[in-house]
């Protein structure tokens, strides 16, 4: 047997050996937010259930700041052996390439593992507005141009790009107050120093059914009184680009089980938390196509970055 033959066979039983030693040590979900908000509960959700099947420990790490930027470097700049993953709403990938530079290349330094998740969002008010319908907000808004407060996790977020399509659609203004995640932002809802919120409905719901938010609508709704209004945020699993295949698809693979499992997605399902998993291939087109796509808005509305 020539010694290239032979090369050849230990590349392709390396390749095929690869994922059943894979992971190797514990693995991080570097999650790019503070704790609280729907990525967060989805790591967490997965962490503990791989940690029953695998080897080695998963760990779930908060690096918030920088929207989001902060978290994704640390992955990018990580070791391409898939112990260190990002698990990052699309705005990582869709629209803060729009606002500013980031310190590495949303499109070329990941490679897409799956989708995860779209998340159910939820527009809500202080009980104190006097204000039921999302009609209702439009038009005490429109009468008091720039008085309302709308809070975001930051420039470019879901909860951003949510209100200001709000705004640029129904002809209102209202003054944008960005926080560093969901959980401060929220915690200056409850008391009123904000008095508006689009946002994600598993930190809201517990809030709405207390009565300190009072609940206007969900997108749809939204939607049935603002023409053309569509927000439909999503969550995903990336590794640093140059990862093994063959490691990709193991963590493709286990990762889609454990959260479509019909208890972890039905539970997941109540927090407005909508399950959704992918082929990489297909989420990398997915994406592509979602970069696009808020480009246009981004561009229409006139949103700047920090």
């Amino acid at each position: 047997m020539s010694r290239w033959l032979l090369a050849g066979f230990v590349a392709l039983f390396s390749t095929v050996a690869l994922p059943q030693s894979f992971p190797e040590r514990p693995v991080r979900i570097i999650v790019p937010l503070t704790p609280g908000g729907s990525p967060d509960t989805i790591a967490r959700a997965v962490a503990a259930t791989l940690q029953g099947s695998w080897p080695h420990p998963v760990v779930v790490e908060n690096r918030p700041g920088g929207s989001q930027n902060i978290g994704a470097d640390l992955v990018a700049k990580s070791a391409p052996d898939g112990h260190t993953w990002l698990l990052a709403p699309d705005n990582v990938f869709s629209v803060n390439p729009h606002l500013g530079k980031q310190p590495f290349d949303p499109l070329a330094d990941f490679i897409p593992v799956t989708l995860l998740a779209r998340i159910q969002f939820l527009l809500v008010v202080h009980p104190s507005l006097p204000v039921n319908s999302v009609g209702d907000l439009v038009s005490y808004a429109k009468a008091r141009p720039g008085e309302l407060n709308h809070g975001s996790s930051g420039n470019g977020s879901p909860q951003h790009l949510g209100a200001a399509m709000l705004q640029l659609l129904s002809g209102i203004r209202m003054n944008h107050v960005p926080y560093k995640g969901a959980a401060p932002a929220v915690a200056d809802l409850l008391p009123g120093r904000i008095q508006v919120w689009i946002g994600a409905a598993n930190t809201l719901l517990p809030h709405i059914k207390d009565g300190r938010l009072r609940l206007l609508g969900d997108t749809p709704t939204i939607a049935q009184t603002v023409p053309g209004y569509s927000l439909d945020p999503w969550l995903g699993l990336f590794v640093p680009a140059k990862t093994p295949m063959p490691v990709v698809q193991k963590i493709n693979a286990d990762v889609s089980k454990v959260v479509n499992a019909p208890e972890l997605k039905s539970k997941l399902a109540g927090q407005g938390i909508i399950i959704e998993t992918s082929a990489p291939d297909d989420f990398a087109r997915f994406i592509r196509e979602d970069h696009a796509r808020w480009g246009k808005v981004i561009k229409e509305a006139g949103i700047k970055g920090e």
